[in-house]
């Protein structure tokens, strides 16, 4: 098993590159989608004045 950490991310395009699995850009993909999920509840939340749940009929 290989404990050594992983290297900086140098390269823009690199970093941007779309990989999967456990690795830096996966993480970085995984945290920009969830800002965009995030962002999206707050403005159907503040649109439909109402939560998410009870928009989507869940409560």
């Amino acid at each position: 098993m290989n404990n050594a950490p992983t290297p900086p991310i140098m390269d823009p395009a690199e970093r941007n590159s779309w990989k999967t699995g456990f690795t830096p850009q996966a993480e970085i993909w995984n945290g920009r989608l969830a800002m965009i999920g995030f962002v999206a509840a707050l403005l159907t939340e503040f649109l439909a004045n109402q939560g998410v749940l009870h928009f989507w009929g869940l409560m």
